[in-house]
């Protein structure tokens, strides 16, 4: 068995379990009322983690399900098999990039394990360490102990989360998460933990302090003398409310808000009046591309400059600049969706392409299967997106359609239907061809559309409706490769897994490298780590 740790993948071929295949459990049914079988429990818990936003309510279970759901799976596999767990939580935070789930999953972990007294595995102080990666976690991950657990702390958290603290405690961190709409700042939470300063950081001690007393005496607190970004920023806010229009937008002013770590979010309360075309222009050059694409619409509703407009544009479609910002492509076609003008709209459908890079161009002959039934329309990627699983896993369905060699892209529901598209064409034009089919009848889709393809390909939420004894993958010869990508992380599975049948959780395009990897002999480890499960 080849082993590929080197691939980067947001999500992953779920690695077969020992006994090779789900067994069907009679009394387990999908939420549609098809044949369902179970999931070997790290299974479950990856489904789950990659598909699910913390607290939001899909088709069929409500967000306080789900959450239960995980951290019990959590707290379970953290005492069964600590090693892996923690890997999952730190795969989550950084490459998985996501961050909610992360931070529960710890808190989750470290609870299970102290109640269970377990030993072995990493360490929990290590495991809360390994989940901070912005300067804000810190106190999101306090405050969630808090209002779960209560607010005895145990000790492993409390030193997991200073080590967090020296890591990412600095003056630009300051300025943009320590403000007074979080419910702990920066100096409370150094109250709760007793972080000490770096020692290779000289400077952490002052900062620590003017973070203490900006907190609990803020009429007290003096910038230390030697940060500049600091004292910057101070000057600005020290400055006469009746000025301050000119001192952003004046001569100098772009750069003088970059020297004060000055965010658009700052700057609008900042100035005590309207965020205008001059005021944006001003701010624009320091915006990172995801703040870029938050803006669009404001961007327009001030009128800013053509010019201005183009180089905005240009960021977002830069090539570096989409790797670097880690986003899932539908971020870009709900900023697309959303965007008010159309002199966005090329820039967006190029960052698109961008994202979908690793997209392989599959051999042969594909079947591509996207489910547009009616839960994957309720349902939306998260809670702050309007866009809906169904136009996510289309814009995916699509990108997989026309990178490969010869592809037969299919729509399904109660019906099925082939979607035209053509090589070259942009993908967003292609996503007008989708309709809505209410029910989901995956196998007769794959029965119907089925015809000597060399891999079928299923994007789904899995909760298909009754159908044969071995679920939608029945119709294809048991030698040609079946992969479903799911989108939810419910319970119940539309199919068993094994030899050339493999399910994917999340949907991002890094997934899709797995087809062929396992396709070139190559079957997958779990995206952290060095050996096979």
């Amino acid at each position: 068995m080849l082993v590929t740790p080197h691939v980067s993948a947001t999500a992953r071929s779920l690695p077969t379990p020992q006994h090779h295949h789900l067994p069907a459990r009679p009394d387990l049914r999908t939420y549609a009322g098809g044949r369902a079988f179970v999931r070997e429990p790290r299974e479950e818990l990856f489904l789950l983690a990659v598909g699910n936003f913390v607290s939001q309510r899909t088709f069929y279970e409500s967000g306080e399900e789900r959450d239960d759901r995980y951290a019990r799976l959590v707290g379970e596999l953290a005492v069964q098999d600590p090693t892996w767990t923690a890997g999952l939580l730190r795969w989550l935070r950084g490459e998985g990039n996501m961050r909610t789930a992360s931070l529960v999953g710890a808190a989750a972990y470290v609870r299970a394990r102290l109640a269970a007294v377990a030993s072995g595995g990493p360490s929990n102080r290590s495991v809360i360490d390994s989940v901070l990666q912005r300067a804000d976690e810190p106190g999101e991950l306090l405050a969630y102990w808090i209002s779960v657990y209560g607010r005895n702390v145990p000790q492993p958290v409390k030193r997991g989360i200073a080590d967090g603290v020296r890591r990412l405690y600095t003056s630009r961190s300051l300025l943009k998460y320590d403000t007074a709409s979080k419910d702990f700042r920066f100096g409370d939470v150094l109250n709760l933990v007793h972080a000490s300063p770096d020692p290779d950081k000289p400077w952490q001690s002052a900062l620590f302090r003017y973070a203490l007393d900006r907190r609990h005496h803020p009429e007290q607190a003096v910038v230390p003398p030697c940060d500049n970004l600091l004292t910057a920023n101070r000057a600005l806010m020290e400055s006469p409310a009746d000025e301050r229009r000119a001192v952003a937008t004046g001569p100098g002013g772009s750069q003088r808000l970059a020297d004060a770590g000055m965010t658009w979010e700052a700057l609008a309360g900042w100035l005590h009046g309207p965020m205008d075309a001059a005021v944006w222009e001003a701010v624009i050059p320091t915006m990172a591309p995801m703040a870029l694409l938050r803006n669009l619409r404001n961007f327009d509703e001030a009128g800013i400059s053509d010019d201005i407009a183009a180089r905005v544009a240009a960021r977002l479609s830069d090539p570096s600049e989409v790797a670097r910002s880690r986003q899932f492509p539908f971020r870009y076609l709900a900023a697309h969706q959303h965007a008010p003008s159309q002199r966005w709209a090329a820039a967006l459908e190029r960052a698109l392409g961008h994202s979908l890079a690793n997209v392989p161009a599959l051999p042969g002959r594909t079947l591509i299967l996207v489910d547009r039934s009616d839960s994957m329309f309720w349902d939306t990627v998260s809670e702050r997106s309007k866009l809906t699983r169904a136009d996510a896993a289309a814009v995916f369905g699509t990108a997989l359609a026309m990178r490969a060699e010869q592809a037969d892209l299919v729509e399904f529901g109660w019906s099925s239907a082939k979607v035209p598209f053509a090589a070259g064409e942009p993908v967003l034009e292609v996503l007008k061809r989708f309709h809505r089919l209410g029910g989901t009848h995956t196998t007769t889709a794959v029965r119907t559309h089925y015809r000597g393809h060399d891999r079928v390909l299923i994007v789904t939420d899995e909760q298909a409706a009754p159908s044969g004894r071995g679920g939608p993958a029945e119709p294809v010869p048991a030698d040609i490769p079946v992969y479903t990508w799911n989108l939810a992380g419910y319970l119940p599975a539309h199919g068993p897994t094994g030899p050339h049948r493999h399910t994917f959780g999340g949907l991002t395009d890094a997934a899709f490298r797995m087809v062929g990897l396992i396709e070139a002999g190559r079957e997958a480890a779990w995206p952290w780590t060095a050996e096979p499960a």
